[in-house]
């Protein structure tokens, strides 16, 4: 088991940019990471994910060429950078670990931290 604790969330405003940072209790080398978001009142949206050893990433339509998703597992840190951002991705995001790539990409992850809240506006 891990607990991920997320920070880096804040009040930006259009065409800002914002990095994540969500820091695990113990080892994330076994698990796929990820980023999920959901905002009141609409679907969760699994962001990004970035696999065991780096090997795949994924990301979410609403998102590709503005967010990256990194991990330094020697840190036990998993970090997601935003640029460009928009109002629409006022959210709360979630760190995500997940055993499986297939489950994590689905959005069904193992382990979740409690949240960072993304303000974008101006």
């Amino acid at each position: 088991q891990v607990q991920l604790v997320e920070s880096g969330g804040g009040l930006v405003q259009p065409g800002g940019s914002l990095r994540l940072s969500c820091a695990a209790s113990g080892s994330i080398s076994m698990y796929t990471m990820g980023w999920y978001r959901q905002a009141p009142g609409k679907q969760r949206e699994v962001v990004a994910a970035i696999s065991r050893g780096e090997v795949h990433t994924n990301y979410a339509d609403s998102v590709q060429g503005r967010f990256t998703i990194s991990r330094d597992d020697a840190k036990n840190t998993v970090y997601l950078q935003m640029h460009s951002l928009k109002p629409e991705d006022t959210s709360v995001y979630y760190c995500t670990a997940t055993y499986r790539w297939d489950r994590a990409v689905a959005g069904n992850a193992d382990y979740w931290g409690q949240g960072t809240q993304v303000t974008v506006s101006s």
